[in-house]
């Protein structure tokens, strides 16, 4: 039987100090990991653990200091109202998006369609089998858009693996026509320099077409279709009239320097040969950019000519630029630090709050002469077990006016919800988790992707399937108000201009 309960914020050492160092000196001097796990059509490999580990995780669930196995644990603020495990697709759970009544679920198989129109009872519409990791996932209209980032033998969805080293090899975006939600249909297809890791929506102001920013990263010399230098984002237009018609119009290159060396110039960051994720605010015509090495902000005025105004760098305490996040008066931008690559239990005492953190940024200034000043890091005090992979990832602003709220997954370790009101004293006010997936082996589990949708929390969780969470608490029960007909989280919209 899994307990259902809550308990109270925990701070508390796990891991002995040899082994948090060796994990430490591994994350610093280790080459570059990719930004999040991509098994393609395996498995998650799993880690091992010293019989030390297993034995303190055991003392610590018997001292109640982390939940036990499976056993979920949260605040008195947020109530779990279902769980709906996995169906055909078993791969890994990653992305979502909304629209009306339905939930769009990535997965590395493809992707699922749920019918939300009650929370408590989510029911599964359709399950598409589509392989090719990692199925970064948004909708508009009719269309729904998938991101390719896995050499794959050709564009269908009945394709293989094959090396990126063959030239025929092919990686980058999807698009189906899902007018009809339990039959989506194929439409077409575009490829990619290096893939699509993530990709982003920007729509036209004249409704016309909607483009697509493309992140990925990681060429090589011995890849034809990602070769580098790879310092930019691929940029597709998309008739909505004519989806079949999409196709690439530009390579937008972001960092003319290169970007950031990386090791051994900056030991421990990751080289910049690209962007893991960018975040649009349509409504103010500006972009934010986490770009490995780099944090940027961008004007989108012209979406097919992005224009940077500002960059930033954190060679002390940020790893990986993973995603990044703006408040509502687009006075602040969260970048994530994906450190250990998604791959590695980050969140204990040893590694500290800094590092595999949130970076909060305010924006000073105007127009082009915007700058992005750090401000204070963000990180959950729940310590994971060794076992645990726990890192900083996917979430969405709780649309409160006059408040910075936002709800955020962390892997195995669970979902926050935190406060960063004032940008220099950020703090949480909710969170839910699940104890360890097994005792025996680092595990990635956990949420990839929690997201605030017109009153109710929902979380794509890697292994669990998919969560359904409801917060109740005076300062987030305002957004409740807030409707939207579709949210794509990465084009962040105007909550209040409705």
């Amino acid at each position: 039987m899994i307990s259902l309960h809550t308990t109270r914020v925990r701070r508390r050492r796990l891991g002995v100090a040899a082994a948090a160092a060796g994990l430490f000196a591994a994350l610093l001097t280790a080459a570059p990991a990719a930004a999040t796990p991509d098994p393609g059509d395996v498995p998650l490999e799993r880690g091992s653990v010293t019989t030390s580990q297993q034995a303190e995780a055991r003392a610590a669930i018997r001292g109640g200091d982390i939940p036990g196995v499976d056993e979920i644990v949260h605040s008195s603020n947020i109530k779990h109202l279902t769980n709906v495990p996995k169906g055909a697709l078993k791969g890994t759970n990653t992305d979502l998006a909304f629209q009306g009544k339905y939930a769009y679920v990535g997965n590395y198989d493809g992707f699922v369609i749920y019918d939300i129109s009650n929370p408590k009872k989510p029911k599964t519409v359709s399950e598409v089998l589509c392989p090719g990791s990692q199925n970064d996932i948004s909708v508009s209209g009719n269309l729904l858009f998938l991101s390719t980032d896995s050499s794959r033998s050709d564009d269908s969805c009945s394709s293989t693996t094959q090396p990126a080293t063959e030239k025929s090899s092919w990686e980058g975006m999807k698009i189906f026509d899902i007018s009809n939600k339990r039959h989506p249909r194929y439409i077409a297809a575009v490829e990619t320099a290096c893939g699509s890791h993530t990709h982003t929506l920007v729509p036209d102001k004249k409704k016309k077409n909607v483009y697509i920013y493309v992140s990925s990263y990681g060429p090589n010399e011995a890849f034809p279709d990602c070769r580098p230098p790879h310092d930019g984002i691929s940029i597709i237009k998309v008739p909505l009239k004519a989806p079949q018609k999409a196709r690439l119009v530009d390579f937008s290159v972001l960092f003319p320097d290169g970007g950031n060396p990386g090791a051994p110039e900056n030991p421990g960051v990751t080289k910049t040969s690209g962007c893991h994720d960018i975040t649009v605010l349509p409504s103010q015509d500006l972009a934010a950019g986490a770009c490995m090495g780099d944090g940027i902000l961008f004007s989108i005025e012209n979406p097919e000519r992005p224009k940077i105004i500002d960059r930033v760098q954190d060679n002390v305490n940020f790893a990986f630029w993973h995603s990044a996040t703006f408040n509502q008066g687009a006075k602040k931008v969260v970048f994530t630090d994906e450190l250990g690559g998604g791959g590695a239990a980050t969140c204990n005492e040893e590694i500290g709050p800094k590092r595999g953190a949130n970076g909060i940024y305010d924006i000073v200034g105007k127009g082009d002469y915007r700058k992005l000043v750090f401000r204070s890091y963000f990180k959950i005090d729940r310590h994971q077990a060794d076992v645990e992979v726990c890192v900083a990832h996917n979430g969405s602003i709780i649309p409160v006016k006059g408040r910075d709220i936002m709800v955020q997954a962390w892997y195995q370790g669970g979902i926050s919800v935190w406060d960063f009101t004032d940008s220099s004293k950020p703090k949480e006010i909710a969170f839910f988790e699940r104890g360890p997936v097994t005792l025996n082996q680092v595990t990635t589990a956990g949420p990839w992707s929690t997201y605030y949708y017109n009153g109710h929390i929902y979380s794509s969780d890697i292994a669990k399937g998919f969560d359904v969470l409801k917060l109740t608490d005076k300062r987030t029960d305002p957004a409740e108000r807030v409707r939207l007909d579709e949210l794509n989280v990465q084009t962040q919209p105007d909550y209040f201009a409705r």
